[in-house]
């Protein structure tokens, strides 16, 4: 927390010494519950696991209080269906490593009133985060489903012996990826054209013939996962001291880039 403040990647406004102080444990739901306005339940991603909680949840609370969840791939009806406070119920996921990156996914359960889904959306701005409203539940919410669309696609660009598995993390490395860490993919389109409507009747047709040359899913599994592990630890190996520095590295690289775009952002 100290490092964090000191280079400016602290989120909200408080600082690491009065955060920290506010972080207590309790044995028992309801002490947990006591005065809360916000809950934010973070179990492993198992489903029976998350509905005994917030079952038990349900039964604690009032009628004030946001039941939040930070599941990556459980659809909210599947977790808050039945629930008394169903209204009052919401997935906000963040994203790894949320320390550094800022995105969280609302995503609503049908009967998810209006309201709780601004309350939490008021919540993660002060925060520091970047909340984004996903209108619906869809499998895989937004993230995921832009993140397994670019996987799916590098899986088979390696496996039919298109590219190696290191030159195709430096297609996003220092390719796409270094775009995307300030625009999107669709704000991209608009700049690299006169306008989205300049970019879709120059490249609309080339996209779809490309498309429609996009193999089935991949298995992960076989040949190909075994090519893409020796690649991968030739660069980190798979031993968890390598593992642990690498990650200690990548987050180093998401503090400094998250401080550029703020100063980015306030010019």
């Amino acid at each position: 927390m100290k490092l964090l403040e000191q280079s400016g990647s602290l989120k909200g406004s408080l600082s690491a010494e009065e955060q920290l102080s506010l972080i207590s444990g309790c044995s028992s739901i309801q002490e947990a519950v006591e005065g809360a306005m916000h809950i934010q339940e973070c179990v492993p991603e198992n489903l029976e696991l998350k509905k005994k909680i917030f079952a038990q949840l349900d039964r604690a609370v009032d009628d004030t209080v946001v039941l939040s969840s930070s599941t990556s791939c459980l659809l909210p009806s599947q977790l808050f269906s039945g629930l008394v406070h169903v209204k009052q119920c919401i997935v906000a996921h963040p994203v790894n490593p949320p320390y550094y990156v800022p995105l969280v996914e609302l995503v609503p359960h049908p009967e998810t009133s209006p309201a709780t889904v601004d309350r939490t959306h008021t919540l993660m701005r002060t925060i520091g985060q970047s909340p984004v409203r996903v209108l619906k539940e869809v499998d895989g919410f937004a993230l995921n489903r832009l993140q397994y669309a670019v996987i799916s696609e590098a899986w088979r660009l390696v496996e039919e012996g298109i590219v190696s598995p290191a030159d195709l993390d430096l297609v996003m490395s220092d390719g796409l990826g270094m775009r995307y860490a300030f625009i999107g993919p669709l704000e991209t389109m608009h700049l690299n054209a006169e306008g989205m409507l300049s970019y879709c009747d120059r490249y609309r047709e080339g996209m779809k013939r490309v498309l429609k040359t996009f193999g089935p899913v991949p298995e992960f599994s076989g040949a190909t996962v075994e090519k893409v592990n020796q690649a991968m630890c030739v660069k980190v190996p798979g031993d968890p001291q390598h593992l642990a520095a690498r990650r200690k590295w990548r987050d180093e690289c998401l503090m400094s880039l998250a401080r550029l775009k703020s100063q980015m952002q306030s010019q």
